[in-house]
């Protein structure tokens, strides 16, 4: 597991896309795996946050109580900084704005998904186009809120699927879904950025983004 930031209270890893945050039912490897080895004392460590199974990039772990408890104070205020890059289907008509939808989850059968709903909880997406090439484009989203499925569902809100997105309409494939950068407003502050994964750099280079 690629280490982007260490202190002796917390650790940001470069998490791969497809590997989960948790352990599954199902079994198979998760980040919860490595806990044993980064375990300083006799409890934790502790996901800060969360990230979902197919998206790779920056991903908290607290090594120290006070810290985790620190970070889930930020987390909920909103005072994280969090950049997100997603390769999406076809190039927005503006090339920044703020999306503003509400999301709330929405079950059919067993599937479900977040889709904008009045009576949702409030979201709140900025995103920036940084390159294109006329049939899809590299977006860089900031999130004001941190609602389950935010950057996916707003990207389809916007009209643009995030490739590889089955569920919000950017058909089948790897997610181009990048936790990109993170900054955490403590003293000293914990920041890192992600590297491009593997799965993302040609479709990335294609909208003459860089790496």
């Amino acid at each position: 597991m690629n280490i982007l930031y260490q202190d002796r209270s917390t650790l940001v890893i470069d998490k791969p896309a497809g590997l989960p945050v948790h352990a599954s039912r199902a079994g198979g490897p998760s980040v919860e795996d490595f806990f044993p080895q980064w375990r300083q004392g006799k409890n934790g460590p502790w996901l800060a946050h969360r990230l979902d199974q197919d998206t790779a990039g920056c991903l908290i772990i607290a090594l120290k109580k006070s810290f985790l408890l620190e970070a889930q104070r930020l987390f909920a205020a909103g005072q994280v900084q969090k950049t997100y890059w997603a390769v999406v289907a076809g190039v927005p008509a503006q090339r920044e704005g703020v999306i503003d939808k509400p999301l709330a989850k929405h079950t059919q059968g067993r599937a479900w998904k977040m889709a904008p709903d009045p009576a949702g909880e409030a979201a709140v997406t900025a995103y920036r186009v940084l390159g294109d090439n006329g049939a899809m484009a590299l977006v860089e989203f900031h999130p004001r809120t941190g609602r389950t499925h935010q950057i996916r569902a707003h990207a389809a809100v916007l009209g643009h699927p995030i490739i590889g997105d089955a569920v919000y309409g950017g058909g089948a494939g790897r997610l181009q879904l990048l936790a990109r950068h993170i900054l955490l407003p403590v003293d000293p502050p914990v920041e890192a950025t992600a590297p491009v994964p593997a799965h993302m750099r040609e479709l990335v280079e294609a909208c003459h983004g860089t790496l």
